[in-house]
């Protein structure tokens, strides 16, 4: 059977037979004449000339049959294409059953394959993108994962690494911009002036920085993202050559970046690291354990990966013999080139493959059910297509009109799948933007439509080629026993059969996914964040610079505002925080300290915490629980002995089995005390565990300082009310303005906005496996439906003579079911096995449920059970309707 199908294909495409039958034709004609010739008294050599004059040459006499040959085959094909067409006109309850069923599956594909395309396969938008890295820096034995840079760092890597053409370095922090209506807080990239060159970027409007505009001395200047330009200046091109006030300087804005993808942070505005006050400060250039710069550099032509690995080590080893006050051996220091490509889709790719993968079954699903309606229809065509044979027409010709109208139906539904796919364009770039920075780049573009046409084609060449698994019948035979009872309809039932079995099993692969990833969302909802989300409103607030140059001003403005919300009406409790719990807008502020009458060791073999800034009230703003000691009080000032609160965490871990309270810690490089030394701190209470940065992750070790005696220019006003926290939006606006009027405070959130907001990734993604998973089962509902009601339509006579003999109708049903019930328990078959082995492809998206999790592969055979029960039931109760008499007579 197979070889008769590929027999059949190669007759139809393969050119090199049609040109070796040609030659063989032309060169039995040749010597023919060539032996009348020589009949005729010539010699040899003659009689072959005049045979080959007489043709007129055999490339001639070639081409004319090629030329003649593709006027038949294009007649041919045109006659394919508007017999198919009238032939689907003819039967528009399966051309639109195929064709919704294709789109689906085809749409779904080109949808996701489209951000598959713009996220993980398309080259980034960067000159020589492939050569890019970001230089990574571990120290395994000081608990160091990517540290951060020193200036120090950076000046050795351009010095020593070989390998990198150049290297830059990068760092973001908020500062305050002023010269427009209302001060705005903007994110900006501090950069060395060769960064945008080393990525090979090329502004959109105006220059980037020129060389030395990151020394002291230079020229303040900006460079705005096409984003921030877009959304604050309307797309304005004559901003280039403003100028705005920022750190108590005169910044003139000189030119806007293309919309490429920002990274590592998605910043407004970039400038020369001159301009950085915090960057530029002389302790910070001479300092090598000031860490808080990455890294980015390009590869040298001819350099590699696994060179520029080996150069990275020896830069790392030169180091920790150079500098063993800060890179002692026993810290491991390793540096890594990381390809940027990765970097941008390191997060988004695992996702993004699953859902490529997922929709892909259901295109099988798509396809599987097509041919089901498609060897349905066949069945109802023996007669027409064994009296087509009957007149000529040979088995590669009817495969051909078959094919040519699977092919017309795939075409079709590929179009409207490419609608579906511009139509969910925006929602999937919304999804992927919390995966990537280079969501933007999701398109629907020349690569995509090349993609949908080749599924399509694809997709129309399977379900089409399916009937040529069937066996041949005569016109004889269908005439003699009907179309509907020839023995070829055996065949082509139990490969219906065989193709619902796979429809079930991939339904229930797919439903394990969705019910996996639904588990782990109803497990992450479940999760005790340690705080009270409920009538919180949270926002942001950062100082400017320029303007609260002293602790004593951040604290006196701090005071105020703590003083003037807490009069407000509606308000219960008010505090202020460097951060809050699961704030996406606020990283990890992880250091270093030393306990007291522990073993000393080096800096950067200290442990490390988690520092967080607050005042008194904030443990009650939002429902962390005292454990143990007293709280922070309004009365820890700078002018009294330096406090601390620990997390239980932090307890467990450093005094297992003992009090933390009243024992000491110091920070190093913290700000000195009274007489100009490193305070020590005392800690005064052990408060609850809080999931500051993920849901999914354990709380880290974390210590709480009093914010009056480590004021700050960043912070989050966090405030209890008593009705909807929203409507204190003004209100809290309006007391930061009355303090300070060049102060901006925006990113007005409720905390339960914010917790929800961490679940959005896996709530999209479980809600896309969903949709999927649920198109599955309705497409497998819908084939199972119709194979019943083809067998039932096929056994009318039998079923009427069992009851004419005296089977119940309920009999009759349970055999019915049956039939279909055991294609359905080979299908759970099959996809348990093939889900055992798929699903661990996905344990990297789940959280606290394992792979093969026993109440989800229940739940889920148990639904997929009940939906293929209901599907066959409908068309099963039309056996109990048979009326014996009738069947009796038909027979």
């Amino acid at each position: 059977m197979m070889g008769r199908v590929l027999g059949s294909v190669r007759s139809l495409f393969s050119r090199r037979k049609m040109e070796s039958d040609l030659d063989e034709e032309l060169r039995f004609h040749v010597e023919a004449e060539t032996e009348r010739n020589l009949r005729r008294g010539m010699t040899p050599e003659e009689a072959r000339t005049e045979a080959l004059r007489r043709f007129g040459g055999v490339e001639k006499v070639k081409d004319e049959v090629r030329e003649a040959d593709r006027a038949v085959l294009l007649e041919t094909i045109l006659q394919d294409v508007r017999y198919g067409v009238r032939s689907l006109r003819k039967n528009p309850g399966y051309a639109i059953a195929a064709i919704l069923t294709l789109a689906l599956g085809i749409g779904a594909n080109t949808a996701i394959f489209s951000v598959v395309h713009g996220v993980l396969l398309h080259s980034l938008p960067y000159g020589g993108g492939d050569r890019l890295v970001r230089v990574r820096a571990d120290a395994p034995g000081a608990g160091i994962a990517d540290g951060a840079f020193s200036p120090l760092d950076v000046a050795d890597l351009n010095a020593q690494a070989r390998s990198l053409s150049g290297v830059a370095e990068y760092h973001s922090m908020w500062f305050v911009l002023l010269g427009r209506k209302e001060p705005e807080r903007v994110q900006t990239g501090v950069v060395s002036d060769r960064f945008f060159d080393l990525l090979g970027v090329r502004p959109l409007l105006g220059r980037t920085f020129l060389p030395g505009e990151d020394k002291k001395g230079a020229e303040a200047v900006l460079v705005l993202s096409y984003a921030y330009w877009m959304r604050s200046f309307g797309g304005d091109p004559g901003v280039v050559g403003r100028v705005f006030q920022m750190n108590d300087r005169a910044h003139t804005v000189v030119g806007v970046l293309p919309p490429i993808p920002g990274y590592p942070d998605d910043n407004d505005v970039y400038m020369p690291i001159h301009a950085c006050p915090f960057r530029s400060a002389e302790h910070m250039e001479n300092d090598r354990s000031m860490g808080m710069l990455a890294v980015f550099g390009r590869l040298k032509p001819g350099a590699t990966l696994a060179g520029a690995k080996k150069d990275l080590d020896a830069v790392a080893a030169h180091w920790m013999h150079d500098y063993p006050k800060d890179y002692p051996a026993t810290i491991g220091l390793k540096l890594d080139p990381l390809p940027l490509t990765e970097e941008l889709t390191r997060s988004a790719r695992p996702t993004f493959l699953v859902l490529l993968a997922t929709v892909g079954l259901v295109l099988l699903l798509a396809c599987a059910n097509v041919a089901n309606l498609t060897l349905a229809r066949l069945i109802r065509r023996e007669r027409e297509l064994a009296l087509r044979a009957a007149l000529g027409a040979g088995r590669a010709r009817l495969i051909r009109q078959l094919l040519t109208e699977s092919v017309l139906l795939a075409l079709v539904g590929g179009a409207l799948g490419l609608i579906f796919a511009f139509g969910v364009r925006g929602l999937l770039v919304h999804f992927a933007a919390r995966f990537t920075p280079r969501a933007a780049e999701i398109t629907i573009d020349g690569p995509v439509l090349v993609f949908t046409l080749g599924v399509s084609l694809l997709t129309g060449i399977v379900f089409g080629l399916l009937p040529s698994f069937t066996p041949r019948r005569t016109l004889t035979i269908a005439l003699q026993q009907g179309s509907d009872r020839n023995s070829g309809t055996a065949g082509r039932l139990r490969l219906r059969n065989l193709l619902i079995v796979g429809q079930v099993a991939i339904s229930f692969v797919l439903l394990i996914g969705a019910g996996l990833m639904l588990r782990t969302l109803w497990k992450l909802k479940q999760i005790d964040p340690g705080f009270r989300a409920d009538r919180v409103l949270t926002s942001r607030l950062d100082l400017n610079f320029s303007k609260y140059t002293s602790s004593d001003e951040r604290r006196a403005f701090q005071d105020r505002l703590l003083e003037r919300l807490a009069t407000e009406p509606g308000v219960l409790t008010v505090a202020l925080a460097g951060n809050f719990p699961l704030n996406d807008r606020g990283g990890p502020n992880s250091g270093r300290f030393r306990l007291e009458g522990r073993p000393p060791v080096s800096d950067l073999a200290m442990p490390r915490a988690d520092f967080q800034r607050v005042s008194p009230e904030y443990f009650k703003t939002i429902g962390v629980p005292l454990m143990r000691g007293r709280a922070l009080e309004r009365t820890d000032r700078p002018e009294t002995p330096r406090v601390a609160l620990v997390n239980q965490s932090f307890a467990r871990r450093y005094y297992p089995g003992e009090d933390p309270i009243g024992r000491r810690l110091q920070i190093p490089n913290s700000a000195p005390g009274a007489q100009g030394e490193v305070p020590w701190i005392t800690i005064v209470g052990v408060v609850g565990d809080v999931r500051q940065y993920s849901l999914s992750s354990p709380p880290a070790e974390q210590i709480y300082l009093a914010m009056a005696q480590y004021p700050g220019l960043s912070m989050n006003c966090l405030i209890r009310t008593a009705a909807d926290p929203m409507q204190m939006a003004a209100q809290v606006r309006n007391a930061v303005h009355a303090i300070g009027s060049e102060q901006p405070v925006d990113h007005f959130r409720t905390l339960e906005q914010v917790r929800e907001g961490t679940l959005d990734s896996p709530r999209l993604t479980a809600l896309l496996l969903v949709l999927f998973a649920a198109l599955a089962v309705a497409i497998t509902a819908t084939g199972i439906a119709g194979v019943i009601s083809f067998s039932v339509g096929q056994r009318i006579q039998e079923f009427g003579i069992r009851m004419a003999l005296g089977a119940a109708p309920r009999a009759v049903l349970g055999m019915v079911l049956r039939q279909a019930l055991a294609l359905v328990l080979a299908g759970l078959g099959l996809g348990l096995a093939a889900a055992l082995l798929l699903t661990r492809l996905i344990s990297g998206l789940l959280y606290e449920i394992a792979p093969t999790d026993p109440a989800t592969y229940l739940a889920v055979a148990l639904l997929l059970f009940s939906a293929a029960l209901v599907a066959a039931f409908v068309p099963a109760r039309r056996a109990t309707a048979v009326d014996p008499m009738v069947a009796l007579r038909s027979a």
